[in-house]
């Protein structure tokens, strides 16, 4: 009943016969005629073929759910097998945003890949939802990500903390009001702003200024809307974005204010376009982890990928 079950999941992944057909190096009517004769064996359909783009059925989404737990089992043994080759060989698959692909994944990729040339990595840049299905899929064994998961779902490894700032655009009237509260790029860095005479700006400052948030399902955009929360604020937003880097950019363009964690700050050069300053919110600061699929198998390269982690967070 699960024999050929890859072309069955290829189908299911592409959603479209064509597209999955190519990536199998087999034609389109092959491949049709395989998939006819496993619905024929499982004595139901499972794809929808009247839908666009091509959906599963019921019992599609059952079975490839069952195929995804057998992904799992044979990948858990072909790592448990790499272990025992002692890293001279194996994979370690991770995922962030573009602030941690560019910013805070390249030091330890390097640190590792120094230690353990022959294990091959792969990174994934994508929004939050889209790594944790990934994560979910099985196809990463690591998320590097400040949203807080499901811990039924996801297990973690805490990598450090870091704290939302506002970036506000110099040319704005209001940084004249706010001068005693303005933060610098060596503040950020030498962590000055987190000491205790460290003032955050009024929040209400900012009230009817234009803003530029994160896209819902981001927990940078949720603390945003928290602190407008916490202060009866309704936001004016004229930009929603995917990543915290663009965000940024466009603050430094002069558009809107952004929220920015202290990890980013510390990623780019001086800007005299915009201003910083601690963001007066019970929600400032979060924990920035490396999340897991719970119960997966955890590799000795993956765990060793961790093992480095922490070295350098320490540093």
């Amino acid at each position: 009943m699960f024999s050929n079950a890859e072309y069955v999941y290829e189908v299911y992944k592409e959603r479209s016969f064509s597209r999955a057909a190519q990536n199998l190096f087999i034609s389109q009517p092959a491949l049709s005629l395989t998939i006819k004769r496993i619905e024929g064996r499982v004595g139901a359909p499972l794809f929808d073929r009247s839908t666009n783009p091509i959906g599963l059925t019921d019992c599609g989404q059952k079975y490839i759910e069952v195929v995804k737990q057998m992904m799992d089992l044979q990948n858990g043994f072909v790592n448990y097998l790499n272990d025992l080759e002692g890293l001279k060989t194996g994979v370690v698959n991770v995922g962030g945003s573009n602030l941690f692909t560019s910013c805070l994944l390249p030091p330890i990729i390097s640190e590792y890949k120094s230690r353990y040339p022959a294990v091959e990595i792969n990174v994934v840049e994508a929004n939050t939802p889209h790594l944790d299905q990934l994560l979910m899929e099985g196809r990463l064994d690591l998320i590097l990500d400040n949203y807080a998961f499901d811990r039924k779902t996801h297990d973690s490894h805490l990598y450090r903390q870091e704290e939302l700032l506002l970036a506000v655009p110099a040319r704005f009237p209001v940084n004249r009001q706010l001068k005693e509260y303005q933060l610098s790029r060596d503040d950020v860095i030498s962590g000055r702003f987190r000491e205790p005479g460290a003032a955050a700006a009024p929040f209400e400052s900012f009230r009817d200024l234009p803003f530029i948030l994160l896209k819902a399902g981001n927990d940078t955009r949720d603390r945003a809307m928290s602190t407008f929360l916490e202060h009866k604020m309704l936001p004016n937003i004229i930009l929603e974005l995917d990543q915290q880097m663009t965000s940024y950019n466009v603050s430094c363009q002069g558009l809107g204010i952004s929220f920015v964690s202290d990890t980013l700050v510390r990623s780019v050069p001086a800007d005299r376009h915009v201003c910083y300053y601690k963001l007066d919110s019970a929600r400032s600061c979060r924990d920035l982890k490396f999340y897991r699929k719970k119960a997966k198998y955890v590799t000795r390269a993956v765990q060793e990928f961790l093992n480095i982690a922490d070295q350098l967070a320490q540093q």
